[in-house]
């Protein structure tokens, strides 16, 4: 029987899959917190207080890459290329979502626009992270190679979107309501399609890796096409919503330091 939990053993078990996997995740979160860093040096002097909440998530996010790195190292391995089609940051760039990286690269100030953009771009992409990493937990959070990593991702991913939400509304309050909700929906409806491609595309490279018969790789296939149609229909509201979280003040101290694992 096909399940989450009975894909990702295959993928644990098998070191070419486990690597895969650990470098495409190391280099998304490395990305991330590039981008986070970029963005704390140039957040517009009237929102300088978030400047340290944003670097805070931007070294959660460089800690999740140095985890994932270490998973790695542990089982003797080393990085692997990411393919392009599995490279969730840049197809998410690539679809006009967030920030642009040449925006990013020029030592000009951001506008208080731009932050807006950024944290709706966060609260969609976090909730995915917390959504993937909580099913991890779920399944895997008491196993002995990989589940103290997991447990620690997860809760910093809780913490990230409990900042989201938290910002979000706070600048709501202060007039940027309706530009917030339009750009919640953009980011929702390019990062459903976006995460399809991805998740077709490691499918993919999964499958070769491992050997699936082709009645299994369709099978998986088509549950991706399905939760895709699920979210473009009704799906994606979950991610424009905006809650007071149970998490006040989540980034609010120091980035703890990677596990030893």
């Amino acid at each position: 029987m096909l399940s989450a939990r009975s894909l990702f053993q295959e993928i644990v078990d098998s070191d070419e899959a486990y690597q895969l996997f650990c470098s495409i995740a190391a280099s998304g979160e490395a990305q991330g917190g590039w981008e986070n860093g970029r963005i704390a040096a140039l957040v517009p002097p009237s929102l300088s207080d978030l400047a340290p909440k944003i670097t805070r998530h931007g070294a959660d996010e460089d800690k999740h890459g140095r985890i994932f790195t270490g998973l790695l190292r542990k089982r003797g391995l080393t990085p692997v290329p990411v393919p392009p089609e599995t490279d969730y940051t840049m197809l998410l760039e690539r679809a006009g979502i967030g920030l642009a990286h040449d925006k990013l690269r020029r030592d000009e100030p951001l506008t208080e626009h731009d932050i807006v953009v950024y944290l709706a771009h966060s609260r969609v992409t976090e909730q995915r992270a917390a959504e993937q990493m909580d099913l991890l937990v779920r399944h895997f959070g008491g196993h002995p190679e990989i589940g103290k990593a997991v447990r620690q991702i997860s809760e910093d991913e809780d913490n990230h979107l409990a900042y989201c939400h938290e910002e979000l509304l706070r600048l709501a309050r202060a007039g940027h309501g309706r530009t917030i909700q339009r750009t919640l929906r953009e980011c929702a409806l390019a990062e459903i399609a976006v995460h399809r491609d991805v998740s077709l595309a490691v499918l993919d490279h999964m499958g070769r890796l491992l050997g699936w018969s082709r009645a299994k790789s369709a099978v998986l296939a088509a549950g991706a096409h399905a939760v895709y149609a699920y979210e473009r229909a009704v799906g994606w509201r979950r991610m424009v919503r905006l809650a007071v979280p149970e998490r006040l003040g989540a980034l609010g101290g120091p980035a703890e330091t990677a596990p030893v694992l």
